[in-house]
Formats: C-alpha cells, sequence, structure tokens
C-alpha cells in the first residue's frame, strides 16, 4: 500500500478482497437441534442449476460490495471489477488494492484495470489466506436446510442475505479481519 501512496500522493488508499462462490440448487445441510429420539427433517431435491456469487470485503470496517452473476468467466469479472470501481469510487483520488486469488479469469491479460483499481494476487492454493472466503458461510445460512423452489427463488433469497450481511458490517469485520490483515487495517485507519 505504501508504493501505492507514493506513485500516487494525496490519494486515500483502501485495502479489500476479492472471491466468487458458487451457490445454487444443491441442497446445503446443516446440523439441526432435535429432541431426543426425534430425527430432524431437512427437505430437500438435488438439481443441478448455479448462480456466482462475486463477494468484494473491506476487512477492516466491514463493508462489503456483492454480485449475482450466472457463471465466472472474464468476461463477467470485467464487469463486476468495473461496477466495483464505480461503487466505491475508485479513481485518481482513491486507489482500491484488491487482494485476489490467481484464477485464470482474473490473471488474464485480456482484463481492461478500472481506473483507481490495482489488484494483488495471493500465492497460489491459499484460500486461508484471502479474507473473502470467511463471506459463503454467512451467506449460504440463507438456504442452509432449505428447499429452494427454483433459481428466482435463491436469486431472491441472496439478494436478501446480501442486503441483511451489507447493513451489519460488524459481523463481516469481526469474520474477515485476519491478524495478519490487522496491520494493513491500522496503516488505513491512521490515513484515513
Amino acid at each position: 500500500m505504501a508504493i501505492i501512496g507514493r506513485h500516487h500522493p494525496g490519494a486515500s488508499v483502501e485495502l479489500w478482497g476479492q472471491d466468487e462462490a458458487r451457490i445454487g440448487l444443491v441442497p446445503i445441510v446443516r446440523r439441526v437441534w432435535a429432541l431426543k429420539g426425534h430425527r430432524p427433517v431437512a427437505q430437500q431435491r438435488r438439481r443441478y442449476e448455479w448462480l456466482y456469487v462475486y463477494g468484494f470485503v473491506r476487512p477492516s470496517t466491514g463493508q462489503v460490495e456483492w454480485f449475482l452473476l450466472p457463471t465466472v468467466n472474464l468476461e463477467l469479472f470485467q464487469l463486476a471489477l468495473d461496477s466495483f470501481a464505480d461503487a466505491v469510487g475508485a479513481g485518481a483520488n482513491k486507489r482500491i488494492v484488491l487482494v485476489i486469488d490467481q484464477a485464470g479469469w482474473h490473471m488474464s491479460k485480456g482484463l481492461k484495470m478500472p481506473e483507481g483499481l490495482h489488484l494483488l494476487p495471493l500465492p497460489a492454493y491459499s484460500p486461508e489466506l484471502q479474507p473473502s472466503e470467511k463471506l459463503w458461510p454467512l451467506l449460504r445460512e440463507c438456504v442452509a436446510n432449505k428447499e429452494v423452489a427454483d433459481m428466482d427463488t435463491l436469486e431472491e433469497e441472496l439478494v436478501t442475505r446480501c442486503r441483511e450481511l451489507r447493513d451489519q458490517p460488524e459481523v463481516i469485520f469481526n469474520h474477515t479481519l485476519f491478524d495478519w490483515w490487522a496491520h494493513a487495517a491500522l496503516a488505513e485507519r491512521v490515513a484515513a
């Protein structure tokens, strides 16, 4: 972040993480409480249709941005990046360092970076370093142990849950601010 600050004096710098998750009509089964001697019942019907959630998180504040898209590829990642940059006001006076994994569409030479956005790839095969990975259990709670009738219902459930989580920055903060991220978060708070 210091390098970005040196190359863009006077600009604020924020550190964010980004990842995608596939959520579909395949049931997500979680443990539930039941009376002793009774078996809990969870309705389910296996179907293989999916939506992809593109999640952007700023662990130091608990701020999130969500995008629901039909798949993952370079074109849709570009759309998500452009929309994210607009939503958070990235530009000449506000620089965003976005921590990403090394998925093919993240590292493509065909990607056109919006102004103010800088990608920082994590080492390969290191999801434990990505704070946005901690968003998915929170998001999936809305469909756990439920039978979701169709893709429209799934989308409604996910949109509702994304809005709920957006309005709970403390929950996001508590799940995504890793120990190693705290140094960057402290620098962010001091710079603000």
